[in-house]
């Protein structure tokens, strides 16, 4: 454990000038810096909390539903979730709002982590997916902070660089309260790292249900273009990728079809306005609240929250993150209204729900690129194809949801180990 600590703090001023370079690409990363190294300007009331940690943009959704039952079940907490990137600040801002206290998790040094446990003194940390600390983990047990691992994924790649580090890896895990895996194979990884007590509640993706609110935007949105009109969605895309399903687009599409584009990170929106403008597509910007014409080929999703309006909105969708070897983005929210889904060869990430979604009958994967343009056509030409697509991922979604009612009582487990310590 000497060795880490001694690497945080060599590593400490590169990560300090890493983050002074992304604030300019991405302004926000300029904002609570103090916090970052666990200096938290106002002191905070004397509440119990429960602290729920989603670093970024895809675990602060995915923690919509955890956060809901949770301050259903335990209306005398207050809940404290803290993030590592601006834009999952954001998305809980958008989320949330001011039912639940917000704040970026320090950096990983002792001294750091320290003085956030000791701020905030939550009664029980709950951790999405494989966001886990080495000295973040010793804090907590120090100051009797039990940690559950919720919604935990582990692929075999996360696994082989895991492997790397073992002793810091089964130090970590066989530190905490409890492990909420999303699938037997995740559960089986964990177990092999180390984890003990290591439950399978499923993925709490699939819990997330789009709100009224943004349905009817989608038919709002619907109403104003032209009947019949084929809307694709390309959700959550990642650099290069644009220019690659743009030019599919432009090859095979019919004309007067709608190609969605919405960039997975704010800080490109600029960027993919000007890579259409240099295309000389006709294509107009959600932000200026215009909606598109018959003679718009693109419109371009640069918002926050919209995802599941534009899937509602979608015939078809293409999922951004898997063309190219990112990994692949969250698929669930797309069947989650039955629109049908195109993935790429490279959803590692999300390698347990692709294969159950396309076993259902809800998906189709590429086993290349090159596959994009036929697979994408024959889907926007064939309705009936569609329309079974819709039906095969809205059972998709509901045969899968639950997973918070199994997570919520692992939380009970541990919030009662601290009762019992404090006693």
């Amino acid at each position: 454990m000497w060795y880490y600590r001694v690497l945080v703090w060599l590593l400490l001023p590169l990560v300090l000038l890493r983050l002074g370079w992304r604030g300019w690409r991405e302004r926000g990363y300029w904002r609570h810096v103090p916090e970052r190294l666990g200096w938290y300007p106002v002191a905070p009331d004397k509440a119990p909390r429960i602290w729920l940690h989603a670093v970024s943009v895809g675990e602060t959704r995915a923690a919509a539903p955890l956060v809901a039952g949770l301050q259903a079940q335990y209306p005398q907490y207050r809940l404290l979730l803290t993030h590592g990137t601006p834009s999952g600040r954001d998305m809980g801002k958008y989320l949330f709002g001011a039912s639940v206290d917000q704040c970026y998790l320090p950096y990983d040094t002792a001294w750091a982590v320290r003085r956030f446990v000791r701020r905030y003194h939550p009664a029980v940390g709950v951790m999405m997916e494989t966001e886990l600390w080495p000295n973040l983990v010793l804090a907590c047990e120090d100051a009797r902070v039990p940690l559950i691992l919720a919604n935990a994924r582990m692929s075999e790649r996360s696994a082989s660089r895991y492997r790397r580090f073992l002793s810091l890896t089964h130090t970590m895990l066989t530190r905490l309260c409890r492990v909420a895996a999303q699938s037997d194979e995740d559960a089986r990884r964990l177990r092999e790292l180390g984890a003990q007590r290591v439950t399978v509640t499923g993925n709490l993706k699939f819990d997330q249900q789009p709100s009224q609110q943004l349905l009817d935007l989608a038919s709002h949105w619907r109403a104003g273009l032209a009947p019949g009109r084929l809307v694709c969605v390309a959700a959550s895309t990642r650099e290069q990728e644009e220019a690659l399903i743009l030019d599919v687009w432009q090859r095979v599409a019919p004309r007067d079809a709608l190609l969605v584009l919405v960039p997975r990170h704010p800080q490109r929106f600029g960027a993919v306005a000007q890579l259409l403008e240099q295309r000389g597509l006709a294509s107009v910007r959600r932000s200026s609240g215009l909606l598109p014409t018959v003679a718009t080929r693109v419109w371009l999703g640069d918002s926050m929250g919209e995802m599941s309006a534009w899937f509602a909105l979608a015939d078809v969708a293409i999922i951004g993150g898997s063309l190219l070897p990112f990994g692949g983005q969250n698929l669930i929210e797309a069947t989650a209204v039955g629109c049908p889904v195109i993935v790429g060869p490279y959803m590692w990430n999300f390698a347990q729900a692709t294969r159950a979604a396309v076993d259902g009958g809800a998906a189709l994967a590429l086993t290349d690129v090159q596959e994009l343009a036929d697979v994408l056509l024959s889907l926007l030409a064939d309705e009936g194809v569609r329309q079974r697509m819709h039906d095969a991922g809205l059972k998709f979604s509901q045969d899968h949801r639950g997973a918070t009612a199994r997570l919520l009582p692992l939380v009970a487990e541990c919030l009662t180990q601290d009762v019992a310590h404090d006693g």
